[in-house]
């Protein structure tokens, strides 16, 4: 269980959603309000973990969201969800290749060191990912445990020494002041937009079910547990750097300053040193980060090829530490090719690379999460296997709607969360529709052709047949 709550926590990159979320949320959003934000989207998440952990003991496949949908709303639906998804986790792996050679640069450069092309950095990350990845889910596990205490341990850092100077000064009454339900409005919408991308990655926990020793006990812990370190982290954070900076200034701050909103409190907070450990932790978290997500598309190419939708060879897996081969090969190559065609094409790896892919991933993955909870719905609408109506019924209907009012709040605000007005980046709603469709195409080319591999998809079973 640890290592899978790793994987999900270091998925979320705390460092990098803190340097790189919270800002734009702060500036854009309900400002002071933000900390009370991620404690309500971390209630979504958790009335969502209430009916996603009650199917997951009637999924047993690592085809994490996708086995989940076509349980619940059928094949067809499930391989749109599954191409959706593999489009999504590919899409994120290329925006933190970007974002991974636009700060490693500025560092070595800042360093006095030579200045390289962005898109060298990125492959030297994902040769090493791809050595990670092909080793077993415990040996991943440590070394995101790694990164992220690392990561955790400078950002509560910075909150202690906030706290202490806040609780010491003349400034207590400000204290809870962020947490006032005053503060939510006006900018909630906003605010929603970029808080819901911090907890991507989450559905790490079903994904490596068939590699957990109790899939029926671990997969819940660990979801509940990741989403509740996840909203506490980041309201815990984003609380004190608003007491840092004070309520009334903290938007203004977080517009004018956005690349150093953190790193300028933890230099005047911890010392030059700790801002320059600082850089290099957020580097730490690109790879982790990524290192995350290759492992979780690793498993979704594992399982498509494994029931025949794509390449079966996609399928196998390592001789020895039982991790799918060739997946990740494949998803490697292709990450390569994009990050290849993105710096010939002259795109800016920070504002092109991360922000137009970050903006179509986050897409997806909303997409994903309200097609996963009409699954729950529909599932246990048939049979409710002795689940109680909140759990299969009224959990699951909350997050949907929830979900939905985030999918159409982003979807509207798309050139805010890119950062472009570009009309590609307008499309992203419409490309992952015709992407679904496609998946829903093969589906029925699958179910008319190859009837014996259609009926296998999802791999799900019933309790009363182990």
């Amino acid at each position: 269980m640890p290592q899978i709550v790793f994987f999900v926590v270091a998925a979320a990159a705390p460092l990098t959603a803190v340097v790189g979320v919270t800002p734009a949320s702060f500036s854009l959003g309900n400002g002071p309000g933000v900390p009370l934000t991620f404690l309500l989207v971390g209630v979504l998440y958790l009335l969502f973990s209430a009916g996603f952990t009650a199917m997951s003991g009637f999924v047993g496949s690592c085809g994490g969201f996708y086995s989940y949908i076509v349980a619940g709303l059928g094949p067809i639906v499930g391989v749109a969800g599954a191409m959706i998804a593999l489009a999504t986790y590919l899409t994120i792996e290329i925006g933190l290749c970007g974002m991974f050679g636009f700060f490693l640069d500025n560092m070595v450069t800042s360093s006095g060191g030579p200045s390289l092309d962005w898109w060298i950095y990125p492959m030297v990350l994902l040769a090493f990912v791809y050595a990670c990845g092909r080793r077993s889910i415990e040996f991943s596990g440590v070394v995101l445990a790694c990164c992220m205490i690392a990561e955790v341990t400078i950002l509560l850092l910075m909150g202690v020494g906030i706290l202490h100077m806040v609780t010491e000064g003349p400034a207590k009454p400000v204290l809870f002041t962020p947490f006032g339900p005053s503060t939510l409005m006006p900018g909630l919408g906003m605010s929603l937009v970029f808080v819901v991308t911090a907890f991507i990655g989450f559905e790490a926990t079903a994904i490596f079910g068939e590699e957990a020793r109790d899939r029926g006990r671990t997969i819940p812990r660990a979801t509940y547990i990741a989403v509740v370190l996840i909203a506490l982290f980041y309201a815990f954070t984003t609380w004190t750097i608003v007491l840092y900076y004070g309520p009334d200034r903290i938007q203004e701050q977080a517009e004018q300053h956005t690349a150093t909103l953190y790193l300028a409190a933890v230099k005047s907070l911890l010392g030059q040193l700790a801002g320059h450990i600082m850089e290099g932790l957020l580097v730490a978290s690109l790879f982790a980060c990524a290192l995350s997500f290759h492992n979780t598309l690793n498993r979704y190419l594992f399982a498509a090829g494994r029931e025949g939708l794509l390449w079966r060879g996609l399928g196998r897996t390592h001789p020895h530490h039982h991790s799918p081969l060739y997946a990740g090969i494949v998803q490697t190559a292709i990450v390569m090719g994009a990050v290849g065609l993105f710096a010939l094409g002259g795109a800016d790896p920070y504002a092109v690379v991360f922000a137009w892919m970050g903006a179509f991933s986050s897409l997806g993955i909303l997409i994903l999460q309200l097609l996963v909870s009409m699954a729950v719905i529909a599932f246990f609408w048939r049979k409710s296997y002795g689940m109680s109506l909140w759990r299969r019924l009224i959990a699951p209907g909350l997050s949907a709607v929830g979900l939905a009012v985030c999918l159409v709040l982003m979807s509207g605000n798309l050139e805010l969360v890119s950062g472009s007005s570009s009309w590609i980046v307008q499309g992203f709603p419409w490309m992952l529709l015709a992407i679904g469709l496609a998946g829903a195409g093969i589906a029925l080319w699958v179910k008319a052709r190859k009837p014996e591999v259609y009926v296998r998809l999802g791999r799900t079973f019933h309790p009363e047949l182990g």
